[in-house]
């Protein structure tokens, strides 16, 4: 927090300064004029004036752009007003004061402990030397040394604030980019879980859809009686495309984010729909399931039919096959996804295509933190394998 007096400073500093400087010059004179009780004081107003002068004039000019050199200037006079037989007090030393303040907030620990002892050294042995009043040995020894140490620990505290300010404001600034850069993160990963299931919902059904409207204009040409069925199964195809769509479009539509969906999450329970769908079109798929079936957590479970929608999708439009084999194998800790055909085509996104289906399939299984295979089998036909664990969250 910046006490108003401490902005009011730091915009108008070259006033500040000024005035600091015609204080401490009239501080510094009245600071001659104390003596002792008992003790006559010399009559030198003239040299004291002069010194006064230089000590704030070095303060004017240097304490915030070289206050070292401020130091060292101010440090002298005061030694000189010793040997004229000033007693060393609080006001005799305010330039120097005011200096080594400036020195300890710009200045680091060691420098501003040197500058200190250094005007030690100049001004305790020039009073004990030159002084020409013989005051006591305390006021010139002791006194300087606790007055001295006032600013020096003073601005020692205040750099070391400032410091702590600022490195709290860092701080704060680097979580602020920080929760920036994973709001980013988690809003271009959403972007592609609703691309992933556009695609999903999109490419599937209409696949589907155009393989039965084929079927449709194949069978009136050779078996009329048997269009009514295929017409009947693509309505449901469509219906099916758009209650998913709808699901899928309506959670971009929240105002906030909610822990269930619009619809219930598809899964493995709904492979016999899916494979009805497939059959409707020519394909004839058979599902094999291995080791002892267990529960599956909801995202492993939509991730493991989408994989399977996904490739069975592919075989529809790529592959030219007339059969395909689902196979599912739990294992111990993981559930293996294997699903393969007797056709000859690449299926999309595989090497060469230019579609997205085994890159979303590979994505959504990394995503589970399972992985994912796919390639061309030595027998003919391709084969995509995606093994997930049961218990990914």
């Amino acid at each position: 927090m910046i006490i108003p007096w401490q902005r009011y400073a730091d915009d108008h500093a070259r006033t500040v300064d000024t005035m600091s400087a015609v204080l401490l010059f009239a501080v510094f004179l009245f600071g001659g004029e104390i003596g002792l009780p008992g003790i006559d004081q010399p009559d030198t107003a003239g040299p004291t004036i002069v010194l006064a002068a230089l000590a704030c004039g070095a303060l004017l000019l240097w304490q915030r752009t070289r206050p070292r050199v401020a130091v060292a200037a101010t440090a002298c006079c005061t030694a000189a007003a010793t040997a004229l037989g000033h007693l060393i007090t609080p006001l005799l030393l305010g330039p120097l004061l005011l200096a080594l303040y400036r020195l300890a907030v710009h200045t680091d620990r060691r420098t501003v402990r040197r500058h200190y002892v250094a005007s030690l050294a100049l001004i305790v042995p020039t009073a004990l030397i030159l002084d020409p009043v013989d005051h006591p040995w305390v006021m010139k020894t002791i006194s300087p040394v606790v007055w001295l140490l006032f600013p020096v620990v003073t601005g020692t505290l205040v750099r070391l604030q400032r410091a702590y300010v600022e490195a709290v404001q860092a701080r704060a600034e680097y979580a602020e980019h920080g929760r920036e850069e994973e709001a980013r993160h988690r809003v271009v990963e959403e972007r592609m879980r609703i691309a992933r299931e556009l695609h999903d919902v999109v490419a599937h059904h209409l696949a589907l859809a155009n393989a039965q409207a084929g079927t449709a204009a194949h069978l009136a040409r050779t078996h009329p009686d048997r269009v009514q069925g295929i017409l009947t199964d693509l309505t449901g195809t469509t219906s099916s495309a758009l209650r998913e769509l709808k699901a899928t479009v309506g959670l971009l539509r929240q105002a906030e984010d909610g822990d269930s969906p619009l619809a219930p999450s598809p899964g493995l329970g709904q492979l016999s729909e899916l494979t009805e769908t497939c059959a409707s079109t020519g394909l004839e798929v058979q599902v094999v399931t291995e080791g002892t079936a267990r529960p599956l957590t909801p995202g492993v479970d939509l991730t493991a039919y989408r994989i399977v929608q996904e490739a069975l999708t592919n075989v529809t439009r790529h592959a030219g096959a007339r059969t395909a084999r689902v196979r599912l194998a739990f294992g111990r800790d993981q559930l293996t996804i294997t699903v393969c055909d007797d056709g000859a085509a690449v299926p999309s996104g595989g090497a060469g295509g230019g579609g997205f289906g085994l890159i979303g399939m590979r994505e959504r299984a990394q995503s589970m933190g399972g992985a994912f295979q796919a390639g061309h089998r030595p027998e003919g036909g391709f084969e995509v394998t995606a093994r997930l664990p049961l218990y990914a969250r």
